[in-house]
């Protein structure tokens, strides 16, 4: 999985592979946040679900009734109820109002529904006949736009996490597939490139310290020549003047190349 995700073009230093850590860490939390996330949603979505279809269930069964209750309206009635109700109500009884719930960041709409007792156009409808029938049919109806308040309140939240939660799987996929793994390689590639470097400058201060080896062996086989052949001329060793040469003095090295 790793292998193809390919790596980030940065130089291979001390520095950036901190910084590679730093975001492999960051990105590895930030994976973890929105897993978690993504979970919590995804409950709060069935739990969504198995009401909608609880209350899409419990709107076909009221529908039904209050269909039933309007036939009977007309029945008792014998005219156009709907014309009655336009003349007689002049103001909606039944308000809604709105209100957010949170759910791991995410503000999803709840409506709810409250009936306003001091506004009562509705009373006189039906008031020459069929007066039961229609206060029945009142009520009713109230439970059926009850309904459709909830179910709307649940579509929308329905909704809105369907597609909150669509955007956050495709950041966790990311991070997880892209992200993470392209982090891991350039920290292999700056690893690789320091240890390479490590054992370039090993060699290299090898090559320097057996350089200087050879230099100080050849100029104490030349001292021990010189005092060689003084001694085979008949000069002591006390007539020998040879200061020896100071290794560890201020002399500057030579350059080396090899």
């Amino acid at each position: 999985m790793s292998s193809g995700a390919g790596r980030e073009a940065v130089f291979a230093t001390r520095q950036a592979l901190g910084q590679m850590n730093l975001k492999l860490k960051g990105a590895q939390t930030g994976h973890s946040l929105l897993k978690r996330k993504s979970e919590a949603l995804t409950k709060r979505f069935r739990e969504i679900l198995k009401r909608i279809d609880e209350a899409k269930r419990k709107m076909g069964r009221v529908m039904q009734i209050a269909a039933f209750s309007l036939a009977e309206v007309t029945y008792a009635v014998g005219g156009d109820i709907g014309y009655q109700i336009q003349e007689s109500v002049k103001t909606a009884r039944f308000r809604i109002k709105t209100k957010q719930e949170n759910v791991s960041g995410v503000l999803l709409p709840q409506f709810e529904g409250y009936t306003i007792d001091e506004i009562n156009d509705f009373g006189l409808t039906g008031l020459g006949k069929g007066g039961q029938q229609v206060q029945r049919c009142r009520e009713t109806y109230s439970r059926a736009v009850e309904t459709l308040v909830e179910l709307a309140s649940l579509q929308t939240a329905f909704t809105i996490l369907d597609e909150v939660i669509k955007v956050v799987n495709r950041r966790v996929n990311a991070i997880e597939h892209v992200i993470i793994p392209r982090t891991e390689n350039t920290i292999k590639y700056i690893n690789a490139e320091l240890d390479e470097l490590d054992r370039e400058e090993f060699y290299r201060l090898k090559k320097v310290s057996g350089k200087k080896q050879r230099d100080q062996a050849a100029a104490d086989a030349e001292l021990l020549r010189q005092r060689e052949t003084e001694k085979a001329k008949g000069i002591s060793d006390k007539e020998i003047d040879v200061e020896p040469k100071d290794v560890l003095g201020e002399e500057e090295d030579k350059d080396v190349i090899f």
